[in-house]
């Protein structure tokens, strides 16, 4: 994907929110072992939001169905929407000026 990712090729923001795309949902995807053990009440709130965006990942990228065509940018508009649900600390790998002009603020 590097090589198909940059300026003239998409969006600057496409890296990062790819980056931290698969650096979520891969915590969040390991928290589910540790939820079956321990139960989700057992997780910090953290935690929590980490497998909610997993579970929002899942439905909203992966579940893409496939007559469903849509553009890079209405995804990565609805990477957006999904990562706004994190802390601002957990999203660890998009840089600020991204976060200022693509993160669409909670309700």
């Amino acid at each position: 994907m590097n090589s198909g990712v940059g300026k003239g090729k998409t969006r600057d923001d496409h890296k990062a929110v790819s980056d931290q795309l698969y650096a979520s949902y891969a915590e969040g995807k390991d928290l589910r072992g540790l939820v079956a053990i321990v139960g989700k009440d057992s997780l910090s709130a953290k935690d929590r939001k980490l497998l909610d965006f997993a579970d929002l990942f899942e439905d909203r990228i992966v579940r893409q169905g496939i007559d469903e065509d849509r553009s890079i940018e209405t995804t990565l508009d609805i990477s957006w929407d999904i990562l706004k649900e994190l802390d601002l600390d957990q999203l660890t790998r998009i840089d600020k000026k991204y976060l200022e002009k693509y993160l669409p603020k909670k309700e």
